[in-house]
C-alpha cells in the first residue's frame, strides 16, 4: 500500500503512541537501497528508529512468513549475541501502514563504497565472520515457527519453475540448473541461515560491525550457503579483487569462521552454494520485472535491478567453465562491435541526450529523491547502449532446452566460446562497469 508523506507521519504517531516511544519528533526520511523492502528513519522521544515495511501487501503474498515473525526472529537473534538490531514494535492493521515493524537505529552505514574504503579491512573480515557463525549456533527451538527449513532439491525445483514461468530461453541459467541438479549434495544438519548475508545488509561504524540487517528470507539449512553467498562477485561491488565482501581473501574469511563456530568448511560444498546462489539471484533479478508489471512495485529500481540478470549469467559461466575441458576453455573470442550511426538520431543517441541533461540538475535532488534520480540516469544508460544486432544471435530458448535437459554441455565445441560472445556483448550494454567485466574480458578475449 502507498502512503503519503502525511499518512506516514500520522501513522508513525499512532505506533509511537501505542508502544511509548514518545512523540514523533522527526519526520520519517527515506532511506536509499533496499531492493525489496522500504526503509524511513525517523525520531520520537529523544530516539532514533527505522521503519521497515512492505511496498504493498501484495508483495508480501507468498512469503514463508510476515513480518512479526522476522521480528521475533530478529529479536532471538540479538539474544543469541548477534549483533542485530532491537525491535520496538509490529505494525499493526490500525497503525494504517500495511506490514512491517520498527527498530532502534544503530551507529553505521550500510553504503558498501564507505565501508570498503575502512582503515582495518581484514579486522572487520573477521568480525563478521564471527557474528555468522554465532547466527549458526542456533536452532529451530531458539526461533518463533514459521521459519522453514530448506530442501535442496525442492528448493532447486522452484528455481526450475521461476526459470519457465520467465519464459526459460536465457541458455546460461539452464547450464546452472541443470549443474545443480548434476551436483546437489547431500543435506546435513540445518543451522540458522541468515539468506542475505552480505555487504549492503551490514551496518559498519568505522572498522567496526554494528548491525547486521534485512533478516526477511532467513531459513534453516546449510551454513555453506551463507558464507558463500557474501563472496559472489556481485557483492564485492567495486573490489573484484577482494572475494570476500570486497574486504579480502576467502580464505582468511572461512578461517575466521572456522575458529569462531569450530567446524570445518568444505570447498566443494562453497562451490556448490556460490553457483546455486548465483543462479538464484539472476532468476530474482528476472523477477523484478514480473513484479513491477504486476503493480504490486512500480518502483523505478525494479525495471533496472531485472536487466543486471546479465552479471549474474556473466558470473556462473566464469564459475561453470571450470568444468569445461582444457581446449574449450583456452579458445578466445571477439566482442561483436555495433555499426556507427549515421544520419538522424537514433533512440539510443536520443537518451544519450536526456543523461547528459540529467548530469545538470543532480543538485535539486536529495535523499531517497537523490537515489531513485541516480537509478533513472542508470536506466537511461541502458537504452542508450542498446543495440541488439551487437548480441551475436541464436536461438535462446531451443538451446537453453537442450542444455536444461543434458543433451548439450560445455563439451561441446564451441559452445562456451559461443555463450561467451553472447554474454560479453548483453552486458557491456547493460552495466558495462561491472567490475567482473573486465577480468572477464581480459581472460576470454586476451585482451590487456
Amino acid at each position: 500500500m502507498a502512503v503519503t508523506a502525511e499518512e506516514l507521519s500520522a501513522g508513525l504517531a499512532r505506533v509511537c503512541a501505542r508502544v511509548g516511544l514518545g512523540a514523533l519528533s522527526l519526520a520519517p526520511q527515506r532511506l536509499t537501497g533496499g531492493a525489496v523492502m522500504e526503509s524511513w528513519r525517523f525520531s520520537a522521544g529523544g530516539s532514533d528508529y527505522v521503519l521497515r515495511r512492505a511496498p504493498s501487501l501484495a508483495f508480501m503474498e507468498g512469503r514463508p512468513y510476515g513480518h512479526g515473525v522476522e521480528a521475533a526472529l530478529i529479536e532471538a537473534a540479538r539474544a543469541r549475541g548477534v549483533t542485530a538490531p532491537e525491535v520496538v514494535a509490529v505494525l499493526e492493521e490500525g497503525d494504517g501502514l500495511g506490514s512491517g515493524f520498527v527498530m532502534r537505529a544503530l551507529p553505521g552505514t550500510a553504503d558498501p563504497k564507505v565501508i570498503l574504503g575502512c582503515d582495518d579491512p581484514d579486522g572487520l573480515l573477521r568480525g563478521i565472520a564471527r557474528d555468522l557463525a554465532r547466527i549458526h549456533r542456533l536452532r529451530p527451538g531458539d526461533v518463533p515457527k514459521g521459519v522453514p527449513v530448506m530442501d535442496y532439491r525442492a528448493a532447486i525445483a522452484d528455481l526450475k519453475a521461476q526459470f519457465m514461468e520467465a519464459g526459460g530461453d536465457r541458455p546460461i541459467i539452464a547450464l546452472g540448473l541443470k549443474w545443480l541438479e548434476d551436483n546437489c549434495p547431500p543435506e546435513v544438519e540445518p543451522v540458522l541461515n541468515h539468506g542475505d548475508y552480505r555487504m549492503g545488509n551490514l551496518l559498519v561504524e568505522g572498522s567496526r560491525l554494528t548491525g547486521v540487517l534485512d533478516w526477511e528470507i532467513a531459513h534453516f539449512g546449510d551454513r555453506h550457503e551463507d558464507l558463500a553467498f557474501g563472496c559472489m562477485a556481485v557483492w564485492r561491488f567495486a573490489r573484484y579483487d577482494r572475494p570476500a565482501l570486497g574486504l579480502g581473501a576467502i580464505e582468511d574469511y572461512i578461517a575466521a569462521y572456522e575458529a569462531e563456530a569450530g567446524v570445518t568448511i568444505d570447498p566443494a560444498r562453497f562451490r556448490f552454494w556460490t553457483i546455486y546462489r548465483t543462479v538464484w539471484w539472476a532468476l530474482g533479478c528476472l523477477k523484478m520485472a514480473a513484479q513491477w508489471r504486476s503493480g504490486a512495485d512500480r518502483m523505478l529500481e525494479r525495471v533496472v535491478i531485472s536487466r543486471r540478470t546479465s552479471e549474474q549469467e556473466l558470473d556462473l559461466l566464469l564459475l561453470l567453465e571450470e568444468d569445461a575441458p582444457e581446449a574449450e576453455r583456452v579458445r578466445l573470442v571477439a566482442v561483436p562491435q555495433p555499426p556507427a550511426p549515421q544520419g538522424e538520431a537514433n533512440d539510443g543517441e536520443l537518451a544519450i541526450a536526456i543523461y547528459e541533461w540529467l548530469g545538470t540538475v543532480k543538485d535539486r535532488f536529495d535523499g531517497h529523491d537523490r537515489f531513485q534520480y541516480a537509478v533513472a540516469r542508470n536506466a537511461l544508460g541502458m537504452i542508450s547502449r542498446y543495440n541488439a544486432a551487437a548480441i551475436p544471435a541464436f536461438e535462446n530458448a531451443p538451446l537453453a532446452a537442450r542444455l536444461l535437459s543434458g543433451a548439450g554441455s560445455l563439451a561441446e565445441p564451441g559452445l562456451l566460446a559461443q555463450l561467451r560472445e553472447a554474454i560479453l556483448a548483453t552486458i557491456m550494454q547493460d552495466v558495462p562497469k561491472y567490475p567482473a567485466l573486465q577480468a572477464a574480458r581480459k581472460k576470454w578475449t586476451g585482451e590487456e
